[in-house]
């Protein structure tokens, strides 16, 4: 068995996965964190699993940049894909990340959120009426298309203000955007979104407009506190305001789905746990965070070496792309004892579904509050739901989740 890890782990090349890993990845995972924890991938690039290896890349910013205008300007060339990704929040270094973080938490702060809960509440609960309804229908409904997709979109539409009848291409144009980063991209993946960037723009241009003649309340309106910008007189340029607009919609929307229905899909694979939840509703922040390390929603990151650092013995030059699996560090044993296995009670639980350092995602309240609030709604309402055929995933290295999850609802 040891031979078979190390063979799996020698021969681990992200640019040509196959069905399996896709299905299951965590085994690979597992045999390169024993094996081959920095792993140099035939590109050469580096591939990091362990925990702590993870951390001290999350850290220090100055030595694992996030900037991404080397990596990408081969993968993406002179288009709009990368304009965008080179421009959002999440792929950028201090002091351009730090500018836009800081107008974007203003936005999301605890007071935000904690308004938010009532809507929320209202909105999950509508639509488990109408999972009610269509099951009573059609016997079945899909958690992912009929409930767990449709949480993230109401919930950045409104941030955003983005009215209700306007909000129907943005679930598409988020997976077309995200699609692009996957390791390997399709010429069709591309073009799909490259057309979805500049669509986006154009619907953007034209909101940004109507905000700038009409300010909403900047307290709960982020399009309008990011437009006005700081106090002290620091904005946004057009080309940030609007690129990371998109980046809001794209971090929240399929992450937060994925979230959802993997933790709907990891209680029915865990029968005993899903009973404790049940019988114990006030777990319901411990099991949202288990989720997050047991099947995190967003499995790999990516940095840029810029200058020479040792990880385990193995010191990767200047220069050097980086991918930080996430998916892997969160079930490392030296941090979680017992790593395979879904407990809703685990503490402490310093998982890494939203990184940490000073990347550290800026909407995690929003995405525990929205998972915690759509899962132990949904059980006190159908306690009993199974599936209704097999759950098709996303096929999906990076963002991990399901494109369909039919369930019978009751």
């Amino acid at each position: 068995m040891n031979s078979d890890a190390r063979e799996l782990a020698a021969g681990f090349d992200l640019e040509k996965l196959t069905p399996e890993f896709y299905a299951n990845p965590y085994p690979t995972y597992r045999a390169l964190r024993e094996h081959e924890p920095v792993k140099r991938l035939p590109n050469g690039s580096w591939f990091l699993t362990r925990y702590d290896d993870l951390v001290s890349a999350y850290k220090s910013t100055k030595v694992f940049s996030s900037d991404k205008k080397k990596e990408f300007a081969p993968k993406y060339g002179a288009s709009l894909l990368y304009e965008h990704h080179t421009t959002s929040l999440v792929f950028n270094d201090p002091p351009a990340h730090t500018r836009v973080r800081r107008l974007i938490m203003g936005a999301l702060s605890p007071r935000a959120i904690a308004a938010m809960e009532p809507d929320l509440i209202a909105l999950v609960d509508r639509l488990l009426d109408g999972l009610a309804a269509k099951g009573q229908v059609e016997g079945s409904v899909d958690l992912i298309d009929d409930f767990a997709s449709a949480i993230p979109i109401e919930v950045i539409g409104n941030l955003l203000d983005v009215p209700h009848d306007e909000r129907e291409p943005l679930r598409d144009w988020s997976l077309a955007i995200l699609g692009a980063l996957e390791p390997v991209v399709s010429p069709d993946a591309f073009a799909r979104g490259n057309l979805a960037v500049k669509d986006f723009l154009a619907y953007l241009e034209g909101l940004v407009e109507k905000r700038r003649a009409k300010p909403g309340n900047p307290l709960n309106d982020v399009l309008t506190r990011l437009i006005q910008g700081e106090d002290n007189g620091e904005r946004l340029t057009e080309k940030e305001l609007l690129h990371n607009c998109i980046f809001l919609l794209n971090a929240g929307h399929e992450t937060t789905t994925n979230l959802i229905g993997n933790g709907l899909v990891a209680l029915l694979d865990h029968p005993a746990e899903k009973q404790r939840l049940i019988e114990h509703p006030e777990l319901i922040k411990t099991a949202v965070e288990e989720m997050l390390r047991f099947e995190s929603s967003n499995q790999l990151g990516n940095r840029m070496t810029v200058e020479p650092v040792e990880l385990g013995g193995v010191t990767l030059p200047a220069g050097t792309p980086v991918t930080l699996c996430i998916g892997a560090a969160n079930r490392d044993p030296l941090q979680f004892p017992d790593p395979e296995r879904l407990d809703i009670g685990r503490t402490p639980n310093r998982h890494l579904a939203f990184g940490t350092g000073a990347h550290q995602c800026a909407g995690m309240a929003l995405a525990r509050l929205e998972g915690a609030i759509a899962i132990s709604h949904f059980l006190a309402r159908f306690p009993e739901y199974k599936l209704n055929g097999e759950p098709v995933r996303g096929g999906r290295v990076r963002f991990r989740g399901f494109l369909k999850v039919p369930c019978v609802a009751s």
